[in-house]
C-alpha cells in the first residue's frame, strides 16, 4: 500500500505544515560525538557540564537525564568498535520502541522497511546490511546474556532477522541532520508525519532542523495541515491509530529529546495536493539524481520534473557541454561518443581535484587545477578511441552541476587562502596585499555562483534553500572584502557610510526595496505574488550594481574574465550552438588592483547587503523568521 502526505486546506508560501516532530530515533556520527551533545545535537562549549571521559556528552543535566539510558539499554555499548556507526546505533534504538515488530511485515510500526529491494542486489548496500545486521544481532545477544535484554526472542536468527528489518528501516526513512553551515551531524528517523511524505526532484515542501536541550519550551500547538492519504482509499483522513502526532511522543515520554524537524511550504500547496519534500541534490541533473534514489532507496522518481521531455531548461543547462569544433562533418558523425567520453573525463578530473582539495587542504594547487580545466577544457586528442581527429574541444557550460562545484570550491579555497597569508604574517604589506587579492577573487567566484543558481531558480522555484544559502554567501564575501584592512589605504569607509545615508547616489540601500524586505520577512509569510515582484525589484538591483564592480572584483583571474555578467544571462548564446560562451575576456575592462575609491566601496557594499537582505529573505521563506539562519544574517546586517 502506497503511502502520502496531502494538504487538508489550501496553503501559500512560507506557511510552517506540521508542529515541531520528534524523532523516534537518532544519533550523531562518529565525527561529531565529542564536539556535540547527544541528545540534542546543539554544539558543546567549555561550559556545558560533563562527567564522563569519554562520549555521550550532554550540554545539560536536563539532556542527560532524557537520554542518558538510552546508550546502554540499546546494547550499542557491545558493537564491536570497527562497526560502531550512527546507522547501528539509530537501529538499535529503534528496537527500544518497538521490539516486538514482526519481522515479516512490509512496515515497522507503519515506517516502510523496503528491506526486500534492498537487499535484493549485491551491492554496497545490501552488503551493509547483511554485515550490521549480523553486527547488531551480536550486541543483542550479549546484551541479553548479560540480563538487560532489549529484544525478548531465543531463536538466533529470528534476532538477525529483526535487526535486519530494523536496519532498513532506518535505511529507508531517516534523514540526515545538518546544522546552519550545512555540516552533516548525525541521523534521525522521524514519525509518520514526516516519513511518510513522498520526495520529488520538483518538491513543494522543505524542513529545518532545531537544536536546543530539553529543558526549553517547545509549542506543541502547531497547527498539522497535512492528512495520510492511500490510493485505495481514496480520501484524505487522519487514523490516530496510524498517525501519531508529536504531543502524543512526548506525553509517552519516549523521546522528549533529539533535534526536531518541521515542515515548511516553499510553494503553494492546493488543498488535496501531495506535499513533497527533496531526498537528494536537485542541482543535480537528472541522471545522478535518478542514480542517487535508486542506490539509497530503491525507487525511480516519475516527478514532473523527471518526466520531462525534452528535459526542462534546468536539467539541460545542469549537464550541458560546449562543444568548439574545426570539422562540423566530423562532430556530427561521432558527436555521442566524443561528447560522453569528454563527460566523464571532465567530472573525473574535477571530483579528483576536489576530493584531493578536501583530502590534503592545498588550496593554491586546487585553485590553479579547478581553474585550468574551466578554461582549457578537453580536447579530441586526449579522447581515448577516437581516431578521427577533428580539433574538438570541451568545456563545461557555466551553468553545468560541475561548473556550480567548482565556483562553490573556488570561493572557499580562495577564502582559505587569504587566511593562511594573514596567519602567516599579517604585518607585511605583500601578504596583506595577496590576502587581499584572494578574498576579491574568492567573493566573485561567491557571487558568480549564487548569480548563476538564481538564473535557474526562475524556471525551478523548488532551487530555493540553495539559493538562500548562495546569496547569503555572496552578501557576507562582499562585506567581509569591505573589512579588509587593504581598503583603508584607498578607501574612507567613514565616508563612505555617509554617502550612503545622505547621497542621493546611493539612495538604492535606503530605497523602499529594503523596506519591503524587512516587511516580508517580520513574521516571516510572504504571498506568492509579493515575493515575485520582490525578487524582480532585487534582480533589477543588483544588475544595476554589480557591472560597476564586476570587473574590479575579478580582475587578475583569466576564468572570472571571461564571465561577463555574473547576474544577466542574456550574453550567452542558445544551447543549440557550437558554443555557450567565450573564454576570451573582450569587452571586460580591466581595472588597476590599486583602483579603489570611495565610490567601488560603496558599491560593494551596497551590492553586499542587497544579497545579504535577499538571502535572508528566502531563508525566511524556508526556514522561518525565527531559525538560527536568519537571526545570523539579521545580525550581520544590522551591524
Amino acid at each position: 500500500m502506497e503511502m502520502e502526505m496531502r494538504c487538508k486546506e489550501e496553503i501559500d508560501i512560507s506557511i510552517d505544515i506540521t508542529p515541531y516532530l520528534f524523532p523516534l530515533s537518532f544519533s550523531l556520527h562518529n565525527t561529531h560525538l565529542h564536539t556535540h551533545c547527544s541528545s540534542c545535537f546543539s554544539l558543546l562549549t567549555p561550559n556545558n557540564p560533563t562527567t564522563n571521559s569519554h562520549p555521550p556528552f550532554y550540554c545539560s543535566p536536563q539532556c542527560s537525564t532524557a537520554h542518558s539510558s538510552i546508550p546502554l539499554s540499546s546494547a550499542e555499548h557491545h558493537l564491536p568498535s570497527s562497526t560502531t556507526s550512527s546507522l547501528l546505533r539509530t537501529a538499535l534504538r529503534l528496537l527500544l520502541l518497538y521490539p516486538h515488530v514482526p519481522s515479516l511485515s512490509n512496515r515497522f510500526n507503519n515506517l516502510l522497511t523496503n528491506r526486500h529491494l534492498l537487499t535484493c542486489q549485491n551491492d554496497d548496500v545490501s552488503e551493509t546490511i547483511r554485515l550490521g545486521g549480523r553486527a547488531m544481532a551480536t550486541a543483542i545477544a550479549k546484551q541479553n546474556n548479560g540480563g538487560g535484554g532489549l529484544i525478548e526472542l531465543i531463536d538466533d536468527d529470528a534476532v538477525l532477522e529483526i535487526a535486519t528489518v530494523a536496519l532498513c528501516v532506518v535505511l529507508t526513512n531517516a534523514v540526515e541532520v545538518h546544522d546552519n553551515e550545512g555540516c552533516a551531524l548525525g541521523i534521525a528517523v522521524f514519525e509518520h508525519a514526516f516519513s511518510w511524505i513522498n520526495h520529488s526532484c520538483s518538491p513543494n515542501a522543505c524542513y529545518r532542523f532545531s537544536f536546543s536541550n530539553c529543558s526549553s519550551v517547545l509549542s506543541l500547538e502547531s497547527k498539522l495541515c497535512i492528512a495520510p492519504f492511500t490510493h485505495n482509499s481514496q480520501q484524505l483522513k487522519i487514523d490516530s491509530e496510524v498517525l501519531g502526532s508529536s504531543s502524543e511522543f512526548a506525553q509517552e515520554g519516549r523521546m522528549i529529546c533529539g533535534p526536531r524537524l518541521i515542515v515548511r511550504s516553499i510553494k503553494r500547496i492546493k488543498k488535496g495536493e501531495e506535499v513533497t519534500v527533496a531526498y537528494t541534490d536537485l542541482l543535480q541533473p537528472k541522471e545522478l539524481r535518478q542514480s542517487e534514489l535508486w542506490s539509497k532507496y530503491r525507487f525511480i522518481c516519475c516527478c514532473k520534473r523527471c518526466s520531462s521531455q525534452p528535459f526542462t531548461y534546468v536539467d539541460h543547462a545542469l549537464q550541458e557541454i560546449s562543444v568548439f569544433s574545426g570539422d562540423s562533418s566530423v562532430l556530427r558523425s561521432n558527436y555521442k561518443f566524443c561528447r560522453d567520453t569528454a563527460d566523464r573525463r571532465l567530472t573525473d578530473s574535477i571530483e579528483d581535484v576536489i576530493s584531493e582539495y578536501l583530502l590534503v587542504g592545498d588550496s593554491v594547487t586546487c585553485c590553479e587545477n579547478l581553474e585550468k580545466i574551466l578554461i582549457e577544457g578537453l580536447n579530441d586528442e586526449k579522447l581515448e578511441g577516437n581516431e578521427r581527429k577533428s580539433h574538438f574541444k570541451f568545456t563545461l557550460h557555466l551553468l553545468h552541476h560541475l561548473s556550480l562545484s567548482s565556483y562553490t570550491t573556488l570561493a572557499s579555497a580562495y577564502k582559505v587562502r587569504a587566511s593562511d597569508l594573514l596567519s602567516v604574517d599579517s604585518e607585511m604589506d605583500l601578504n596583506q596585499s595577496k590576502a587581499f587579492h584572494m578574498s576579491r577573487t574568492s567573493a566573485a567566484y561567491f557571487l558568480l555562483l549564487a548569480g548563476a543558481a538564481h538564473h535557474l531558480f526562475i524556471s525551478e522555484s523548488s532551487l530555493i534553500a540553495s539559493v538562500a544559502n548562495f546569496w547569503i554567501g555572496a552578501g557576507e564575501s562582499l562585506l567581509t572584502l569591505t573589512r579588509n584592512s587593504e581598503w583603508s589605504k584607498f578607501v574612507n569607509f567613514d565616508s563612505v557610510l555617509s554617502n550612503l545615508a545622505s547621497d542621493t547616489n546611493f539612495e538604492c540601500s535606503k530605497c523602499s526595496l529594503m523596506d519591503r524586505f524587512k516587511a516580508c520577512t517580520l513574521n516571516g509569510q510572504i504571498k506568492s505574488e509579493e515575493f515575485e515582484n520582490v525578487s524582480n525589484d532585487f534582480i533589477h538591483c543588483v544588475s544595476d550594481i554589480t557591472p560597476k564592480v564586476w570587473s574590479f572584483l575579478v580582475y587578475g583571474c583569466h576564468f572570472l574574465k571571461s564571465c561577463k555578467d555574473p547576474i544577466n544571462y542574456n550574453w550567452l548564446t542558445s544551447f543549440e550552438s557550437d558554443s555557450c560562451y567565450t573564454h576570451e575576456s573582450e569587452n571586460v575592462i580591466g581595472v588597476s588592483e590599486r583602483a579603489y575609491n570611495d565610490q567601488t566601496g560603496a558599491h560593494i557594499l551596497q551590492l553586499g547587503e542587497h544579497c545579504l537582505t535577499y538571502g535572508r529573505l528566502l531563508a525566511c521563506i524556508c526556514y522561518g523568521p525565527h531559525s538560527q539562519l536568519v537571526s545570523h544574517v539579521q545580525n550581520i546586517i544590522d551591524h
